[in-house]
């Protein structure tokens, strides 16, 4: 999985699993899976020793052939020019507009503002918005909060497959129409 995903996945409110979206709950084991990668064998892709799945970490820490495998395959994918990766804005951390405070999803944006800054009037851009292509980044909410409360409960991304060329009216519908089908 990317950085992206799994901070999605692993919220501190609600984790859930990367795959099928099930709350994660402390102390569960997947057992049958463990069990799997205790008895299923593969060869080391550096050296070509053949050892349990369990064992392959460990080993790869120390093989010197394994070191220049992996090597080999980073010089093969930054040997391309850097011009050609496009730079996307960060859309799944944000900054709090009050104060300063910085790395927050989504969901942990809008809380850290409800419980600190419920009662500040100031008129503040929201980076959230900002960071979205239809966002301006010089709009300043009159209500911050109440724009907050609206607009970002949830994020588009939980119901759909974000399109952020999309116009952010066409995203409320997709996601209305979903959650209409999903009852």
């Amino acid at each position: 999985f990317c950085t992206p995903c799994l901070q999605e996945c692993l919220k501190p409110k609600k984790p859930v699993c990367g795959v099928c979206r099930g709350a994660l709950t402390v102390g569960n084991k997947a057992l049958d899976l463990e069990q799997l990668i205790e008895s299923t064998e593969t060869a080391c892709s550096g050296c070509g020793k053949e050892m349990f799945l369990s064992k392959m970490r460990s080993h790869a820490a120390s093989c010197p052939k394994y070191q220049n495998y992996i090597m080999e395959g980073v010089k093969a994918v930054t040997k391309e020019p850097l011009q050609n990766i496009r730079n996307f804005p960060n859309r799944f951390t944000f900054p709090c507009p009050y104060c300063s405070e910085k790395n927050f999803d989504q969901e942990g944006l809008v809380e850290h503002c409800k419980t600190l800054h419920s009662k500040d009037a100031r008129q503040v851009v929201c980076p959230i918005c900002a960071s979205m292509p239809w966002g301006d980044p010089n709009y300043r909410s009159a209500n911050f909060m109440e724009h907050l409360q609206r607009r970002h409960r949830f994020s588009y991304d939980t119901f759909v497959v974000c399109d952020y060329d999309a116009d952010e009216d066409d995203m409320m519908a997709q996601v209305l129409m979903r959650s209409l089908r999903d009852k």
